[in-house]
């Protein structure tokens, strides 16, 4: 082993905490590297300008022992980066938690499942009190399941910190012959890209591990593809669920045009059709529609012989669709996602209930291939008008961010946005409907939000990709599953206080490649000095992870009369 000089490991770029916070000098000429070494077992917390912090946790180091990162690898990325010893606290953690996964695993037994482990271990879980009701008894190394407990068994431990390997396998659904498109309706050539290839075969591979999962991919690189792409490798009946009925039709959209599906193969089970057809594809609004103490349109999909159901953007899964879910753990199951930060802390139930991660690639990689659009990102701090502030310092903490949220300053800076990116296609993206309202009557754009009927919002999309109108002010309606292929610039001004996932949705708008091969800009309009800023930071944190950085401005170096 070569021995390393004391100033040669104070040049190293990371400092290794007891508590698996980890802290990165972004000066560091290693940084970059650093950082995708990181993005593979740990995630972001704070990204001020100096050192980012990111932390260790339990379910970051299960997804990498899932996807076949070892404790020799983690702990030897630390050791080779880190400007100090590594704790030993730290590194107990890391060969602990990777560990659990794999030592326990549910296996087909005899009218039951089996959850085979260590003895101490199945000794330990067995004093969870929960866990009694899943049980139908014990033997030396096996604890005997419930055949319908599959899933809340698996939910519950994960709850309790131990991860458990799915190994039963799956019931087939009803054969579903299907080819992907070499040539779409329009004419174009269509191909799965490389790492689209990748996606599937890695959410396959296996035996009775394969065809579970999740597959991260940023927005705009084709997601639904992959997910089109998987029902054609599985060849089965497939249940789609998406999260509203606009994502859902242009899931319909997408399978007719890059499949040789007949248009009969394919329906939508909605609030306006109920067909229930070889593809069927649903909303989770619908799916958790409860009547009395029943879910009756979850009871009357889940009659059908599905061998596949998709989730798409599984991070936004309400928690009503976990309970559901755990009652499909025969069939396999593949999540969609540009991240799997939840604000709700439910990423051990992903885990456990969809299954681990099975495909990333950084956003950045995917940028410098070509595949999305490179972007520039921007916050631009504005002042508080006199009175305003006076109402600021005196309101109770939430009001404290709806009245920085809503400054109406920031009307000042959108229209001289406008005027700089007068022959771009600009969309102005908010929280709060009276300040949406405002800003379009003031600017003369039309205004989409959750009040705005389907087919006006159709409509509206429709004169925005013919580009009959340049820019359209959306409301969250528009943070998922919306095909806007032009857009290239948006204007956030104002969010879900400090939601992560959002920020990463909302740039997900503008990060298909531009025909010309320009850069997309993402602007955040922010209160000066206020919560509005701080908040803006932490949903921030997921893009900077990812390798973006925010260029600070001030109003007036924008324009208009601060």
């Amino acid at each position: 082993m070569t021995c390393m000089s004391s100033s040669q490991q104070l040049a190293k770029p990371l400092i290794v905490q007891s508590d698996g916070t980890l802290l990165v000098e972004t000066a560091h000429p290693d940084f970059a590297t650093v950082r995708d070494q990181l993005l593979r077992f740990a995630e972001l917390l704070k990204s001020p300008e100096h050192f980012h912090t990111y932390r260790i946790s339990k379910i970051s180091l299960w997804h990498a022992a899932a996807a076949g990162q070892t404790v020799q690898t983690v702990l030897g990325v630390l050791h080779e980066q880190s400007r100090y010893p590594l704790p030993l606290t730290l590194q107990q953690m890391v060969l602990t938690e990777m560990n659990k996964y794999g030592s326990l695993v549910l296996v087909p037994g005899e009218g039951c499942h089996l959850l085979q482990g260590e003895r101490d271990l199945l000794e330990e879980i067995r004093l969870l009190p929960e866990l009694k009701a899943y049980l139908t008894g014990r033997k030396r190394n096996v604890l005997q399941v419930k055949e319908n407990a599959r899933g809340p068994l698996k939910r519950l431990l994960a709850q309790h910190g131990y991860p458990v390997q799915d190994r039963v396998g799956y019931v087939d659904g009803d054969a579903l012959p299907l080819a992907l498109c070499t040539e779409t309706e329009s004419g174009d050539a269509f191909l799965l890209r490389p790492y689209q290839q990748e996606a599937v075969r890695a959410f396959a591979a296996g035996d009775v591990d394969g065809g579970s999962g999740v597959v991260v991919l940023p927005c705009g690189a084709g997601k639904t593809v992959v997910g089109i792409a998987a029902i054609a490798k599985m060849q089965t009946n497939t249940l789609v669920l998406t999260p509203n009925i606009l994502a859902a039709r242009q899931w319909i959209d997408e399978l007719l045009d890059k499949t040789d599906l007949p248009a009969d193969a394919v329906g939508e089970y909605s609030a306006e059709r109920k067909d229930i057809r070889p593809i069927t594809v649903t909303t989770y609004q619908m799916l958790t529609y409860r009547s009395g103490q029943t879910y009756p349109h979850f009871e009357r999909l889940n009659s059908r012989r599905w061998g596949l159901i998709v989730y798409d953007e599984v991070h936004l899964l309400p928690a009503p669709i976990f309970r559901l879910t755990a009652d499909v753990q025969s069939t396999r199951r593949l999540g969609l996602t540009a991240t799997l930060v939840r604000e709700d802390g439910a990423e051990p139930d992903v885990f456990a209930m969809i299954g681990p991660k099975k495909y990333e690639v950084p956003w950045k990689v995917m940028e410098s291939g070509g595949f999305i659009a490179p972007t520039c990102c921007y916050e631009i701090d504005v002042p508080l008008p006199q009175d305003w502030r006076i109402r600021y310092a005196s309101a109770a903490p939430r009001q404290k961010y709806r009245i920085a949220s809503l400054n109406p300053r920031k009307y000042e800076v959108i229209a001289a946005l406008l005027r700089k990116h007068s022959e771009d296609r600009v969309l102005i993206i908010g929280q709060y409907i009276e300040q949406l309202d405002a800003a379009g009557e003031l600017l003369g754009v039309p205004v989409l939000t959750g009040k705005t009927k389907l087919a006006e919002r159709e409509e509206l999309f429709r004169q925005f990709r013919a580009g009959e109108i340049s820019v359209l002010i959306v409301s969250k309606v528009a943070n998922v599953a919306i095909d806007l292929p032009d857009a290239n610039v948006a204007v956030q001004i104002s969010g879900t206080f400090g939601s992560r996932q959002e920020e990463a949705q909302r740039i997900g708008r503008i990060l298909r490649p531009n025909r010309d091969g320009s850069s997309s800009h993402f602007y955040t309009v922010v209160t000066r000095d206020t919560v509005d800023r701080e908040m803006a930071n932490h949903r921030q944190l997921f893009l900077t992870e990812q390798g973006y950085t925010y260029q600070v401005l001030h109003a007036e170096e924008i324009g208009g009369s601060f």
